[in-house]
């Protein structure tokens, strides 16, 4: 009797098991920060073409309402962060897997207007001028590492208190680019990455930030507790330290120097 109930739990382990690695079957759930938007398309193509059995679940948005969401057992596979942090604050939570963490940019803002009128290359004392930059787009610095940039940026060069008042933020830093590319913001402090990518690099002008004036923006991925288990998400994790996507992240601004 006892051999049989050993034999089983034995068999339902092993179901259970078969049914989790089935659920996640040629599919993986990311969970990408906004300034990823348009790299990550071309990433994900990239692995698909040595892996066509695959498809993706891709979702965009701010890193900090991300970190939240898988914490609380949100079920990404892959989580790819604009802050460093955030993967190692899941790993120590238990949420994702430590030694899958990687740094796969230093991020870099800059100041991006659509609006003629606006000469950008005089960099971010422009902003003062109230009658020409009624609006000044940056991300929610609250949960958002581009918005938590700028903010810095700007307090660096002593500007933040005095456009305090025009200041509209986006819910992440695509939604932040959006403001701009629509005219409804004068001026905004973007991603790099946004600002170069084939849809918007010819679409107004930027000046880029210096970089000592705000934190490094390190960022990083991360397989998460959900994601270990997928074998589809470990081998696109392992894609992403590959030489085919370093010189795809190269492209759109994500240097691994922040140089």
């Amino acid at each position: 009797m006892k051999t049989f109930h050993g034999f089983r739990a034995l068999c339902i382990s092993f179901f259970i098991t078969m049914v989790s690695v089935q659920s996640h079957a040629g599919e993986i759930s990311v969970a990408a920060a906004s300034d990823l938007t348009y790299c990550l398309e071309e990433l994900n193509a990239a692995f698909h073409e040595k892996n066509p059995g695959v498809t993706f679940k891709v979702s965009n948005g701010s890193s900090g309402n991300f970190f939240e969401q898988i914490r609380n057992g949100a079920p990404f596979d892959v989580f790819l962060s604009a802050d460093m942090n955030y993967p190692k604050e899941l790993a120590k939570a238990g949420q994702a897997e430590e030694k899958s963490i990687m740094q796969y940019a230093t991020g870099r803002i800059v100041l991006w207007s659509t609006n003629s009128r606006v000469d950008v290359s005089k960099g971010l004392e422009i902003l003062r001028d109230a009658r020409l930059v009624k609006k000044i787009a940056i991300a929610n610095p609250d949960h958002a590492p581009y918005g938590r940039a700028a903010k810095a940026a700007l307090e660096h060069y002593d500007i933040w208190k005095a456009i305090g008042d025009r200041i509209v933020t986006g819910e992440n830093i695509s939604q932040t680019a959006q403001f701009v590319q629509t005219g409804n913001a004068d001026a905004g402090i973007v991603a790099l990455s946004l600002v170069m990518s084939p849809k918007l690099a010819k679409v107004g002008t930027y000046y880029l930030i210096p970089i000592e004036s705000y934190p490094p923006l390190e960022q990083g991925g991360v397989l998460t507790k959900s994601g270990k288990t997928n074998p589809d998400a470990r081998a696109y994790m392992e894609f992403l330290g590959s030489d085919a996507a370093r010189r795809i992240f190269d492209k759109y601004g994500f240097t691994l120097t922040g140089k």
